[in-house]
């Protein structure tokens, strides 16, 4: 009698198992649907606005593609295009400078949104955005020009 109640509550034990791992599961999917499409469409409106929207673009459907696999046809050429964009940024002067001012600016007008009350949507928040976009512009300018360089440097050898 008393084996039987053990395994009784043995197989209802396992069973409430699988039911929970099922809930994690469509958890896990539904928090990665949200995280990713929230990703995706901040880099869509980066496109038009200053900031890295091509590589949020990317991290949208990277985040995405990890649960689900049909979206991995739209990963590789964006990545492609993202490199491309960050490459071209470095490949003359006049874009590298005008890619300078632009993080200068940024990193001016964050300081200036954080410090000016008069300024609309005026805030550490607004203005910390702005100096968090002005200095991925820098790191992604240092990579971008590493690996130009890096490229002429094999193509030259």
């Amino acid at each position: 009698m008393a084996t039987a109640r053990a395994l009784d509550e043995h197989a209802r034990g396992r069973a409430g198992r699988r039911r929970s791992m099922g809930y994690v599961r469509h958890a896990r999917r539904g928090v990665v649907i949200v995280v990713g499409g929230l990703v995706l469409l901040g880099g869509v409106a980066l496109l038009v606005l200053p900031g890295p929207g091509l590589l949020l673009v990317l991290a949208g459907l990277l985040i995405l593609a990890r649960e689900f696999p049909a979206v991995d046809k739209y990963v590789e050429p964006v990545r492609d295009r993202a490199i491309q964009a960050a490459e071209e940024s470095v490949t003359s002067w006049w874009k590298l400078t005008g890619s300078i001012l632009t993080g200068l600016a940024l990193l001016a007008a964050g300081v200036a949104w954080g410090l000016v009350d008069e300024l609309p949507f005026s805030g550490w928040s607004a203005g910390s955005g702005l100096i968090l976009s002005g200095i991925i512009l820098f790191a992604l300018l240092i990579w971008s020009h590493r690996r130009v360089r890096a490229a002429r440097a094999a193509r030259g050898a």
